[in-house]
């Protein structure tokens, strides 16, 4: 084994491929990770008590140009009205206010 490791370097063969040693330049503040402000809930700042499926032009502000409704986390609704805006997408789709695919 002793002959083995005497015939190729002392370094193992990895050692090529480190990067220039952690003290080679000045020291760097740790990146500290900004989070963009949580966006307030549409309804509950104007106090929307129902979201009436009706209103096919506020409804289509939910909704992406192939038809899918936003996720809470992109619109910043609350929980209980993302689930009212839901029901009230898929009422107005099935009488047709609203089409299932946009193209």
């Amino acid at each position: 084994m002793n002959e083995y490791r005497s015939q190729g370097s002392s370094s193992s063969p990895r050692s090529s491929y480190r990067s220039a040693p952690s003290n080679a330049g000045p020291k760097r503040r740790p990146f500290r990770r900004s989070f963009p402000r949580r966006k307030v809930c549409r309804f509950c700042a104007e106090k929307v008590v129902y979201i009436d499926y009706k209103n096919y032009r506020m409804l289509k502000d939910f909704l992406t140009e192939r038809g899918k409704i936003i996720p809470r986390r992109i619109s910043g609704n609350c929980a209980h009205h993302q689930r009212m805006l839901t029901r009230a997408i898929k009422r107005a789709r099935n009488i047709a206010l609203i089409s299932f695919i946009h193209r």
